[in-house]
């Protein structure tokens, strides 16, 4: 996985993702009312918000202050047949496969000035697409693997016999255009199938895009009603945003948007909900380094050990690893400074097996 985790945009033509993302990333890929224009995929690095690492930074007063980031990836539209290479359905799959999770976006809002790929306005209809054209392009992978599980049975693994066994229901559930998330299947069925990467196994999240008017009050809109009740069936998130405010926003400075947010009654913006979401859905968490040099935010997966979570500052770190000086966030803050969470004996030393805490302060000891 790469440092800067990767979440892919994806929808049907002309259902306001590259509107969301240009406004999200700021990076300005061409949105226009009609299908392909974004070709390549445009990636944006976006900081992740939090207030935890300004407060850090007013304590420490330090040179540099370093946000963690988050990768966005707008993919080309997809349409029926994809699979099959339709439109750019090739170059569409094989972007979803690079990245770590997907957010679906899902139009939720009639304007009659944008078109509609499909003639008209149904968002289940829409994410039905979507899953049935990963669904085939994940047939074809299951096939392929099932030729070479086929070749190896004669060896009498018991291992190969259950992979061929998976593999088959597996592919009987995808033609009923059943998603991999969706089978309920176990953690070690899971970690079988992880090298062949399969895109209905992504983690998902959807997002409703509302016009501006329902930005701050979407709960009535009877299109996103049925798509929270599709996303509860795969214990999936769902968030509501408005791309076009959005594009607004991002066109503010950071006071101007606090206040441009308050008026309009929503307590944060799109992106901010977009960020919180994908954590959660890839079950990250965040650590601090802070110091007279530089105050900075990394992110982790939950459950990190210590030594590991150093490696995402250097891997000599990781290999001389001694142990971790650590502080949690809260207990640092009402304590006001270091020296005096020190002295109250909130500065704890772990070892190697100590799992990390969401907002733990940490300072590695090593020795290379």
């Amino acid at each position: 996985m790469s440092t800067n985790l990767e979440v892919g945009i994806v929808g049907l033509p002309n259902v306001g993702k590259s509107t969301l993302f240009n406004a999200i990333t700021k990076a300005g890929a061409e949105a226009a009312n009609y299908p392909f224009c974004t070709i390549e995929p445009n990636v944006g690095v976006v900081e992740v918000p939090d207030d935890r690492l300004l407060a850090l930074s007013n304590m420490y007063q330090p040179k540099k202050t370093t946000p963690t980031t988050m990768r966005f990836v707008d993919i080309a539209g997809l349409v029926k047949g994809a699979s099959t290479g339709e439109g750019l359905g090739n170059k569409f799959l094989a972007h979803i496969r690079e990245v770590d999770a997907v957010a679906q976006v899902v139009r939720c809002f009639a304007d009659e000035n944008v078109t509609h790929v499909e003639g008209g306005l149904d968002p289940l209809r829409d994410i039905e697409i979507i899953n049935t054209e990963l669904c085939l392009a994940d047939i074809e992978t299951v096939d392929k693997r099932l030729d070479r599980v086929q070749k190896m049975l004669k060896s009498g693994d018991k291992k190969i016999a259950a992979e061929k066994e998976l593999l088959e229901r597996i592919k009987t559930d995808l033609q009923q255009a059943v998603p991999v998330r969706r089978m309920g299947l176990s953690a070690d069925e899971l970690a079988l199938l992880r090298e062949l990467n399969l895109l209905t196994a992504k983690p998902t999240l959807y997002v409703a895009n509302v016009s501006e008017e329902e930005a701050a009050d979407y709960i009535n809109n009877p299109y996103v009603q049925k798509v929270q009740e599709y996303a509860e069936q795969e214990s999936a998130q769902l968030i509501a945003v408005s791309a076009k405010l959005e594009a607004e926003i991002a066109e503010l400075d950071a006071q101007e948007a606090g206040s441009f947010l308050e008026e309009l009654g929503l307590e944060e913006s799109g992106l901010d909900k977009l960020i919180k979401a994908s954590y959660k859905l890839l079950g990250l968490m965040t650590y601090f380094t802070a110091g007279e040099p530089e105050v900075r935010a990394w992110t982790i997966k939950q459950g990190t050990k210590a030594p590991q979570a150093a490696g995402k500052i250097h891997s000599d770190i990781e290999r001389g690893f001694i142990r971790a000086e650590i502080v949690s966030y809260k207990d640092l803050m009402e304590c006001g400074s270091h020296n005096a969470a020190r002295e109250k004996g909130l500065v704890r030393l772990e070892g190697k097996d100590y799992i990390m805490q969401d907002g733990d302060v940490t300072y590695f000891r090593f020795n290379v």
